[in-house]
């Protein structure tokens, strides 16, 4: 087969390409530019310590256009953005893509932590992201809003992999980037300093008060780009007891602080994307596990599908911190059915 696989410079893909190819692949990389901070030049060693061509593709454009402008607007509206979510969809993915098809591929891959699933709907057969080996690294979760036609092409070496042995394996194949740590940061901010990212793109948040569960002035906050729901910490005020961003309100550039943090069983998304079912009708409902952050454990949910790729979600036990922006993702078992944006 003749798969193109996208190259970051880092172990995953480095290790995924290895892979594929000594399986007897015809394969090539391609390291997709998005930014300032792309590392170009770990791509092409990568590539050339695996011995096999790389393909640079230039999607700076889109990146800014949707990505970054996303990311820029979800905190200024007081939400949290998922910007791997919408890179993958609209930028990494569908770059990836699109040059593959264009260019005689047969496959894309990448180094991502998960696997693939074939599915035999009413419709006809399905694909939809399965969480991967490594519990521990699994990145499905991230992947949620892959459309069909992309997932029908995909594939992930690393699916039956797990970290360390990823990076044994690279150690005995001498590869470059074998001792390379991981990276942690938000790519396009790798200072980690989003609020000073969005305000030297010159949008201003402006201090504001921070204000108790009945509305009354406890002090001054620095802007509501620089908090979260469920924040406790960097506060930038004490007040001698434990307190929790429990709720953010743009309009009146406010920040609620309570004593207790804030749990919620019960929750609505929008903009869903279906992996391992169709678009369901109108008022079905279904009981999956639900994860609503990256790192949260699942929880199982009854989902109420309310159309136009909206619906409500009401959780066996409360969750600390459901934050508006982060995406809730719904699984059967290891497989992802659907995801979508906590409203």
């Amino acid at each position: 087969m003749r798969i193109l696989l996208g190259i970051s410079g880092g172990l995953d893909s480095a290790y995924a390409a290895l892979k594929l190819k000594n399986k007897g692949n015809d394969v090539e990389g391609a390291v997709l530019c998005m930014h300032s901070y792309t590392e170009i030049d770990a791509a092409k060693e990568a590539a050339e310590g695996i011995g096999i061509p790389l393909n640079v593709i230039d999607c700076r454009e889109a990146f800014e256009n949707i990505v970054v402008k996303n990311f820029i607007s979800e905190y200024m509206n007081a939400r949290t953005p998922n910007p791997c979510t919408i890179c993958n969809s609209e930028v990494k993915f569908k770059f990836l893509y699109d040059y593959a098809m264009t260019h005689g591929f047969d496959f894309i891959a990448t180094g991502h932590y998960a696997e693939i699933a074939e599915i035999d709907a009413d419709s006809g057969k399905r694909y939809a992201v399965k969480k991967g080996k490594d519990s521990k690294k699994d990145q499905s979760y991230m992947l949620w809003r892959l459309p069909q036609q992309i997932l029908a092409k995909l594939i992930f070496p690393l699916c039956d992999e797990e970290k360390q042995n990823v990076r044994d394996s690279a150690r005995e194949a001498e590869l470059s980037v074998a001792e390379r740590p991981e990276s942690q940061e938000i790519c396009f901010v790798p200072s980690g300093d989003y609020a000073a990212f969005i305000e030297e793109r010159g949008f201003n948040s402006p201090p504001g008060d921070f204000v108790d569960d009945k509305g009354n002035i406890l002090g001054r906050h620095n802007g509501i780009i620089r908090y979260t729901v469920g924040q406790r910490k960097g506060l930038g005020v004490s007040y001698g007891k434990r307190v929790f961003v429990t709720n953010i309100n743009p309009e009146n550039n406010s920040i609620t602080l309570s004593p207790e943090d804030k749990y919620s069983d019960k929750f609505s998304i929008s903009e869903m994307v279906f992996s391992g079912i169709c678009e369901p009708k109108i008022n079905q409902k279904f009981v999956f596990d639900v994860k609503i952050r990256y790192a949260a454990p699942p929880v199982k949910a009854v989902l109420t599908y309310l159309g136009e790729g909206r619906a409500t979600v009401k959780m066996e036990q409360p969750m600390r911190a459901v934050t508006p922006g982060q995406s809730a993702v719904f699984y059967d078992n290891d497989i992802l059915m659907c995801g979508g944006y906590i409203d």
